[in-house]
């Protein structure tokens, strides 16, 4: 009778087999990765970079939501961050700097848990982080997890047997992001120390991320540029990979806010574009023109008012709602939309004022009947791109969050209001 361990090193080689085959004999695409995500927004919870008011319209043209940041991140806004996105019924990841960072809430919540090894930084970026991730999980995440789900305790022996298999199985649900930096002046190449003599070759490039593929079994390959755009450098790069990889997806990030750059890194061999500074200056473009509308229109004022004012009072195609459609390549006319979805924004800034006139010391309940027994801020343009459900739910408890930070009253179940650039 074959021993036990004899029986699972066989399902384990036969298991090996059928993965690598399927990849590279039959071109099955196992990667959990959706090929149609082309365009990815990250949005960080840092509570100074928040949401435009309209944002359900903005990222409903995105493929997904990376949700992680490296400055002032904590569980609880991750989750509230979550909690907005995941409103919006957008797909949403996380993609966290800190193991800390990674708890069960967290992932109840989001798509996959994407965990960055930086290729050409120094050993401690690639190996030193990903152990006290491993580390953290094993000792800390997995044993408090077992405690809360088991009846009775296990004994010593068994429950680390069980640590060691739920932090096994979580890394195997993990999504691994091999990056390559690229920019050494940026905050990433501070973190992981890539300086002048880490910086690949098309060549380079090509032969980490097929070390990545077909060694570390990436899921991406993410060229990072930090905030400045690669040029001809990045397209020779992304051309080199491209030619050298076929299951892990590629990714770039770097400078992108126009509809040119996006189109030529996705023509360079690029899976998906990734922006993110350009979606937060939304939110604070989106809240001075509110703020000054309320000042210059009142609170009650039509639709067709407000676009004809938006459009006296602003160069649209230099807006930063113009330049984060624009890096989505199938959005038509984004200067168009741009009017269209800053005129949203105005427009239930201002309906929510009109709401906030009425009331006078209310409580949570008195805010509700409120928002309510009226038309909802917002339910009417959210419904352009949620079903009426979904629309009704998220402008409703949006309405009531905000209404409830002006007037100072504890919610036991609306959004973190701070989140949201709009000041009433």
């Amino acid at each position: 009778m074959p021993a036990l361990v004899d029986i699972v090193q066989k399902l384990d080689s036969l298991g090996t087999a059928i993965s690598i085959g399927g990849r590279t004999l039959l071109s099955a695409d196992t990667n959990p990765v959706p090929t149609k995500w082309d365009h990815i927004t990250k949005v960080d919870p840092e509570e100074k970079k928040r949401l435009p008011l309209a944002y359900p319209l903005y990222l409903s043209h995105t493929g997904a939501v990376s949700v992680g940041g490296s400055q002032d991140v904590t569980e609880q806004n991750t989750i509230e961050t979550f909690d907005l996105v995941n409103a919006a019924t957008v797909p949403a990841f996380h993609e966290p700097s800190d193991s800390t960072h990674v708890t069960q809430a967290v992932r109840d919540k989001a798509e996959f848990m994407a965990i960055p090894e930086v290729l050409n930084g120094d050993n401690e970026s690639l190996v030193g982080t990903l152990g006290k991730g491993v580390e953290y999980i094993r000792d800390e995440m997995a044993p408090n997890l077992i405690e809360e789900k088991l009846p009775i305790p296990l004994g010593n022996s068994i429950e680390q047997r069980l640590s060691n298999f739920a932090a096994s199985w979580m890394l195997h649900e993990a999504v691994f992001e091999a990056y390559i930096i690229m920019n050494v002046d940026s905050a990433a190449a501070r973190e992981a120390n890539v300086g002048e003599e880490d910086l690949l070759t098309p060549r380079e490039a090509k032969q980490h991320a097929m070390a990545a593929e077909h060694h570390l079994e990436s899921e991406l390959i993410y060229l990072e540029y930090s905030g400045t755009f690669g040029g001809e450098e990045a397209v020779e790069i992304l051309d080199a990979i491209d030619e050298g990889v076929s299951w892990s997806r590629v990714w770039y990030g770097g400078g992108l806010d126009n509809r040119e750059n996006a189109q030529t890194i996705l023509d360079a061999g690029a899976d998906a574009v990734i922006v993110g500074d350009s979606f937060h200056d939304v939110a604070e473009e989106e809240a001075d023109l509110a703020e000054t509308a309320v000042d210059a229109l009142g609170s009650s004022t039509s639709r067709e008012e407000i676009r004809e004012w938006l459009e006296s009072e602003v160069d649209l195609e230099d807006t930063a709602a113009a330049r984060y459609l624009s890096t989505i390549v199938d959005v038509p006319s984004p200067e168009q939309r741009a009017a269209r979805y800053l005129a949203a924004g105005i427009q239930i800034a201002l309906e929510l004022e009109t709401v906030a006139e009425t009331l006078s010391d209310p409580d949570a309940a008195e805010i509700r009947a409120t928002v309510t027994d009226g038309p909802v801020p917002g339910e009417t343009l959210f419904a352009d791109v949620l079903d009426d459900g979904a629309a009704h739910d998220l402008a409703e408890r949006l309405a009531v969050s905000l209404l409830a930070e002006r007037f100072d009253v504890d919610l036991s179940d609306g959004f973190a209001a701070h989140h949201v650039a709009a000041e009433l």
